[in-house]
C-alpha cells in the first residue's frame, strides 16, 4: 500500500476523532454535573450504610431509582447516573471492609453534600 494514502486516511481519522459530530448528543441539563455527583453519593451511601449496620443501605439505592425514574429522560443519562452510582459503591467497597470512624465520618459528610446538591437542583431548577 503506497504510504501517502495511508497517511492522508490516518490524518482524516484524527481529524474526525479529534472534532467528532456533537449533533446527536442530546444537550445535557445544567445541573448534569451535581445529578452525577448525587448519584455517586447515593451509591457511596448504599454501600457504607451497610457497613455501619445502620439498617438502612437499601434505602439509597432506592432513592436512586427514584432519581433516575425523575431524571432520566433518555438512556444515555440513566446510563451516566448508573456508572456514577456504581462507581461510589464500588470505591467505597474497595477500601471499607468493616465500619471504621474514617467510615462514619464519610457517611456524614456525603449525608450533608447530598443534601445540599439536592436543595440547591431544588432550589434553581424547580417549577
Amino acid at each position: 500500500m503506497p504510504v501517502r494514502p495511508l497517511v492522508f486516511g490516518l490524518l482524516a481519522l484524527a481529524v474526525v476523532s479529534a472534532n467528532p459530530m456533537r449533533a446527536a448528543e442530546a444537550p445535557r441539563a445544567p445541573f448534569e454535573g451535581d445529578l452525577l455527583r448525587l448519584s455517586e453519593i447515593l451509591g457511596a451511601l448504599h454501600y457504607l450504610r451497610d457497613v455501619c449496620d445502620a439498617g438502612d443501605g437499601d434505602r439509597w439505592r432506592k432513592e436512586m431509582q427514584s432519581l433516575i425514574e425523575a431524571e432520566a429522560q433518555d438512556d444515555e443519562r440513566k446510563n451516566r447516573m448508573t456508572i456514577s452510582f456504581n462507581r461510589g459503591y464500588r470505591v467505597f467497597q474497595q477500601t471499607y471492609r468493616v465500619c471504621t470512624p474514617a467510615a462514619e465520618l464519610t457517611i456524614r459528610r456525603y449525608l450533608a453534600e447530598g443534601s445540599k446538591i439536592a436543595r440547591e437542583i431544588t432550589a434553581r431548577y424547580s417549577n
